[in-house]
């Protein structure tokens, strides 16, 4: 019933930028994971700008399995894990270091003229004890937080999703009541916050097509900020159709006075898994696809993307024989490039 999104991301993550400005390659992790510049075939570029402004990360989880898949004369399965690798995907800013973090991705994508997707998941009692459960301490931690990203995006280009979750899990009962006044007074700030900057987007998170009707969403949505958004995301780390999505978008946008909304469509290739426990359906369903690649050329005017959020090939949660809620799962992304069209 509940959406679960992906934890924190590697450690290495928030000295990517740096890294990449100063010494040309990627800091962190082990060095035989590290994609090989000098190696062409482990390369990983980024898309034409025109229709996919987005920044494609050069040394994400997917680029090494690209890299580790050619070392090990695994050609085809590095080629079917290079459709994800090529892409833009949702950078999840961890919570220990939200200032250094915001600036390494959007340095990196500066230097690419490259605009950096973030994703902000951290608002206080995060995902109602499931599998993405945490978040920051209080109000206060919360709001140091949000100040940390924005110090670290400054003037740079960046779209932030922002809190997979928050408004909906008010909605549907499973955050408690007693702590709705707070997180709209957080999500109006982080949104007035995020918009003070110069070259930020933000959408704020509003549900997927399969969960209930725009109507019991609208108000809630007014009532976390949405007004000064730029908008609201629809489909974060879910399966629905792009149609589907489409619809849903199109019917919220007419209640909350014409904003426009981006869709995640990382793994809505197959649709919504249909079998298993209908409670966690949503979780590592087996049979799921790529879906469109992310572009601002889109089937609807008042869609503004189709975006990578939840990156491909990270885990949901322990369910289905996954890891932990936001690590990498190679069997799994393996999957999804193999099912997924050319």
């Amino acid at each position: 019933m509940y959406d679960s999104r992906g934890a924190r991301p590697p450690a290495w993550a928030w000295a990517l930028g740096a890294a990449l400005l100063l010494a040309g390659c990627s800091s962190g992790g082990g060095g035989d994971d590290r994609p090989d510049t000098a190696d062409p075939g482990a390369t990983i570029t980024q898309q034409p700008k025109e229709a996919d402004p987005f920044w494609v990360n050069p040394d994400s989880n997917a680029a090494r399995q690209v890299k580790a898949y050619a070392k090990a004369g695994k050609d085809t399965d590095a080629e079917q894990i290079r459709k994800i690798a090529e892409q833009p995907t949702g950078e999840w800013i961890g919570p220990e270091n939200p200032e250094q973090e915001a600036r390494g991705f959007t340095e990196a994508a500066q230097k690419s003229d490259r605009t950096a997707l973030l994703v902000l998941y951290n608002i206080p009692h995060r995902d109602c004890d499931q599998y993405s459960q945490g978040g920051a301490a209080d109000g206060d931690a919360y709001r140091a937080w949000i100040d940390g990203v924005a110090r670290g995006i400054q003037d740079r280009s960046a779209t932030v999703i922002l809190e997979p979750d928050a408004v909906l899990h008010l909605v549907d009962g499973c955050t408690q009541a007693r702590f709705a006044e707070e997180r709209y007074d957080l999500l109006r700030d982080a949104i007035t916050k995020l918009k003070s900057l110069k070259n930020t987007k933000v959408y704020l998170d509003a549900g997927n097509a399969g969960w209930g009707h725009p109507d019991q969403i609208y108000q809630p949505l007014e009532q976390a900020g949405i007004t000064d958004a730029d908008g609201f995301a629809v489909n974060v780390s879910n399966f629905y159709s792009t149609q589907d999505s489409i619809a849903y978008g199109k019917q919220l946008s007419q209640k909350v006075g014409g904003k426009h909304f981006v869709i995640d469509t990382s793994r809505n290739g197959n649709g919504p898994y249909a079998g298993g426990n209908p409670n966690e359906r949503w979780c590592n369903p087996p049979g799921r696809a790529l879906g469109e690649t992310p572009t601002t050329k889109t089937a609807d005017p008042l869609a503004d993307a189709y975006l990578w959020v939840k990156r491909p090939g990270e885990s949901d949660g322990t369910c289905k024989g996954g890891p932990q809620a936001g690590n990498w799962w190679p069997t799994y992304a393996l999957k999804l490039a193999q099912a997924s069209t050319p």
